[in-house]
């Protein structure tokens, strides 16, 4: 089938007639590409492989991942406001906060979101603090104690400078008084992993990517950093019941570049929405213990600015005890 005769199929089977003839024409007949801008096995691939079977099957064109690790997120989404050709056959994962800290921390950054077309917000993942399974930590009060007694000695795992982890690690110094040796990663897969192995003492990173490990019994669990205890993780505190202000997560959705075609947007996110309806879909999730949480559309663009105005709040007020650590 040609690439103008799939479009318009497509379109025939969403019920729409907003596809123009010059947008089908140039419409991938197969594959879409999602860039990513972290290592597999993070919380980018773990959204990946939850979504795209089933936005695949939605749509009838294939999802191919490409994976570009660096600088939290940064090389993927300046590539995707910067290079990236907006006729609809490439989006990306977009991340926050990182999507914004990004460039709130580092003027180097030259990207902002107002270059990208948010196209929806699929899933809000809690963050966690979780350790090896042989580890002398059983209770987060014991990763306390021992960052108070071994100043800037504890090392803890983040999935970049800049990440919700990242973050979460800054305000827990604050909270508790203490200084950790802080432990950056090119995502939360190599974060959680090296937990895992025994390579640092802690990672903070992200429900979703590490409780099959936790079901498994391999990463051990101290704390959640949500409002409230978990249904998949009931019997691990969180940390504000412990006596720590933590609340932080991440979420994760999809974006394309500048001047995305209105119709491909409006395609992806009637489709997503039936997605995160699908009872299988959202069993799917359950299982991986990712938290749905559907923003779509302009709704997502507010989400971000709003987030956006909140992160350039907290790092004028951190930069400096910061940049002299």
């Amino acid at each position: 089938m040609k690439a103008s005769m799939m479009a318009l199929a497509l379109a025939a089977a969403l019920g729409s007639t907003a596809f123009t003839p010059a947008w089908a024409q140039d419409y991938p007949s197969s594959d879409v590409k999602v860039m990513q801008g972290f290592k597999a096995g993070g919380g980018s691939d773990a959204l990946a492989q939850l979504v795209q079977p089933f936005l695949a099957e939605e749509l009838g064109v294939n999802f191919v991942n490409e994976y570009i690790p660096g600088a939290t997120g940064a090389i993927a989404w300046t590539r995707l406001a910067k290079q990236t050709k907006a006729d609809g056959a490439t989006i990306s994962i977009t991340n926050t906060p990182m999507l914004t800290t990004n460039y709130i921390m580092n003027p180097a950054i030259t990207y902002t979101i107002d270059e990208i077309t948010p196209i929806a917000n699929i899933v809000t993942d809690p963050g966690i603090a979780v350790v090896a399974k042989d580890s002398p930590f059983n209770t987060f009060e014991d990763f306390v104690n021992a960052a108070k007694a071994n100043p800037a000695t504890v090392t803890v795992g983040n999935s970049g400078v800049g990440g919700d982890d990242y973050f979460t690690s800054l305000q827990f110094e604050r909270e508790a008084g203490v200084q950790l040796q802080k432990v950056p990663f090119q995502g939360d897969g190599p974060s959680w992993t090296a937990a895992m192995g025994g390579k640092i003492d802690a990672s903070f990173t992200n429900v979703g990517v590490s409780f099959p490990q936790i079901k498994e019994g391999n990463l051990k669990a101290l704390a959640v950093f949500s409002e409230e205890r978990l249904p998949d993780l009931p019997d691990v505190p969180t940390a504000k019941e412990l006596g720590y202000n933590l609340v932080a997560g991440s979420s994760r959705g999809y974006s394309g570049p500048a001047g995305f075609p209105p119709e491909a947007r409006q395609m992806m996110i009637e489709a997503m929405q039936r997605v995160v309806d699908n009872p299988e879909f959202q069993k799917a999730a359950a299982e991986r213990a990712m938290n749905i949480d559907f923003i779509s559309g302009d709704d997502y663009v507010a989400m971000l600015k709003d987030q956006e105005a909140a992160y350039k709040e907290i790092w004028a007020e951190i930069k400096d005890e910061v940049k002299s650590q």
